[in-house]
């Protein structure tokens, strides 16, 4: 019996050998553990990796049912995985979305150096030196007067239903006009402003609140509304403590704390100037003469 039954699995082996197609096999398994690195990745360090373990157990308890065959627990449990698709659709909605917006963000163009001119991103760059100057000025005067603020610098991701709870500004950025926001009673000082495009695009704006429990008790409502907002988009959003007066960035779900002026400056010359400006006009003539 053990002599047939390993005779049987090397056939097996053997057919699967001959049959196996070198292209379009060992394409279709790199894909497959792509799909799979990219999705452990995706909910890492997502409350969705909790989800996927229980999910996990469950299929083990199923196994397990399915073994001792417990009829009214098989059945129960078949009812359930009948439906799998909309299950998953359900449990993994958020993170299903953020997959499709990284999806829709990523373009031709970022890989591109000759995509944008030299002269374009110097521009660009120098609309984001007088935008990181207005909010660094601003959210140190803030600061040192304890007014909490919350600022939400949009990129990839497009932030049009958060604009839209607010109520539109579509002005030039500058440290009287973020002061004048976010000045204790005024009307728009509760909600979040908004930049697009180095513009204070809305002010006023509400934004959604974070779902994790690993916070501290010591933040407040600003602080969890920036990470919320952070954990759904690749938003940058700046935090001006109201009750201490620090000033804290929250990015990719992550929340750093108590940064000096200094450091919140190069936090947001890191993500919006472009340091290779100057050379791409040099690297586009180079280009073009090889041709």
């Amino acid at each position: 019996m053990f002599a047939l039954s390993f005779a049987d699995v090397f056939n097996e082996v053997k057919n699967a050998l001959l049959s196996f197609n070198w292209l379009s096999d060992v394409l279709d398994i790199i894909l497959v553990a792509f799909l799979i690195y990219a999705g452990i990745k995706l909910i890492r360090d997502t409350k969705a990796i909790q989800l996927a373990k229980g999910f996990i157990l469950i299929l083990i308890l199923f196994g397990i049912v399915k073994l001792l065959h417990m009829e009214v627990s098989s059945y129960i449990f078949s009812m359930i995985f009948s439906n799998l698709l909309l299950v998953l659709v359900v449990i993994f909605s958020p993170e299903i979305r953020h997959v499709l917006e990284s999806v829709g963000r990523s373009s031709v163009s970022k890989f591109n150096p000759l995509s944008i001119s030299s002269n374009e991103a110097i521009i660009r760059n120098e609309k984001a030196n007088i935008m990181i100057n207005s909010v660094c000025k601003a959210c140190s005067e803030m600061s040192d007067k304890k007014i909490g603020a919350l600022i939400v610098f949009e990129r990839e991701t497009l932030l049009g239903d958060i604009i839209e709870t607010g109520t539109t500004v579509d002005a030039e950025i500058s440290p009287e006009m973020i002061g004048n926001i976010f000045f204790p009673k005024a009307p728009l000082h509760d909600g979040a402003a908004v930049i697009r495009d180095f513009r204070l695009c809305a002010a006023g704006c509400i934004l959604p609140l974070t779902k994790t429990n690993d916070i501290s008790r010591a933040l407040g409502t600003r602080h969890r509304a920036a990470l919320g907002m952070s954990e759904q988009s690749d938003a940058l959003v700046v935090v001006v403590s109201e009750e201490t007066g620090a000033i804290s960035v929250a990015e990719k779900g992550n929340l750093s704390r108590d940064i000096s002026d200094g450091d919140l400056r190069e936090i947001l010359s890191e993500n919006f100037i472009d340091e290779g400006a100057e050379n791409k006009g040099l690297f586009k003539t180079i280009f073009k003469s090889r041709k």
